[in-house]
């Protein structure tokens, strides 16, 4: 193929994945298409991607990923499936669109597809991409996994899964940077300068994710925190009077029942 991976849609999302796949994957074998011309031009310009159709891309890419809204799903696929080659595997980022709707809008049961959920931090190497395949290899697999190894961990679960997790990870990290602001506020009304207390908010959730990823277990990190009648447990009392853990579970809960919303 003259091209590994085309990119049709190019937004937040698939830029992120598009930065990702440039560690592992050539500029010259990459080609994008947006709306938005000056962002591809922009891109073009800045990382000798290539330009091109969505049906050039469906033509000549091995992977072609499909960065658009769940309303635009459809109509994209019909414009592109009469030029998408046999090899061809679409790999769709579209949250609530299942892949069995996928083959449906292709009428084709045959064709290999990859449903992906990945998330912005994605763009510096510390993201997560949950997906799903169906008609697809473990060789064609293991060559998605390989050209975005650089975005974090790759994890395949069952598709069923795919919305539950996609409200953690894929939503969490607005979620995470709410926190992060209003810790950095908690200190700079304490008198710390602004620009110090965001450093020192993204280096402790950095750091205590790290710790969390190798330790499993947030219950027995947060309580060696915790020295008896200290300041930690003085701060975790003022969030469990505040309600953290209920507003964090109802922030996953509501983004789930929106993509659930989404398929009707």
């Amino acid at each position: 193929m003259k091209y590994t991976l085309g990119f049709i849609g190019v937004g937040n999302m698939g830029s992120a994945l598009l930065f990702a796949a440039l560690r592992t994957v050539g500029a010259d074998k990459i080609a994008i298409c947006d709306t938005n011309t000056e962002k591809t031009e922009s891109l073009a310009l800045g990382y000798g991607v290539a330009v091109a159709t969505a049906e050039e891309i469906a033509a000549n890419a091995s992977f072609v990923i499909l960065g658009v809204k769940p309303y635009a799903i459809k109509g994209v696929i019909e414009m592109i499936a009469p030029h998408l080659h046999d090899g061809a595997t679409l790999v769709s980022m579209a949250a609530g669109v299942p892949l069995g709707e996928i083959l449906r809008y292709f009428g084709d049961d045959e064709r290999s597809v990859i449903r992906m959920m990945p998330n912005t931090p994605c763009a510096v190497g510390m993201g997560v991409i949950q997906y799903a395949a169906i008609n697809t290899s473990e060789e064609k697999k293991a060559a998605f996994v390989t050209a975005f190894s650089a975005a974090g961990l790759l994890d395949e679960i069952a598709e069923g899964q795919i919305d539950a997790a996609s409200a953690l990870s894929g939503c969490g990290p607005a979620f995470v940077y709410l926190f992060a602001e209003a810790l950095a506020d908690g200190a700079v009304a304490c008198g710390l300068p602004r620009d110090k207390a965001i450093v020192y908010a993204a280096k402790t959730l950095q750091g205590a994710g790290k710790m969390l990823e190798e330790y499993r277990s947030a219950g027995d990190l947060k309580d060696a925190v915790c020295s008896p009648g200290g300041t930690t447990i003085a701060g975790v009392h003022a969030l469990e009077k505040g309600g953290l853990r209920g507003a964090a579970m109802d922030a996953v809960l509501a983004a789930y029942e929106k993509t659930l919303k989404l398929k009707s």
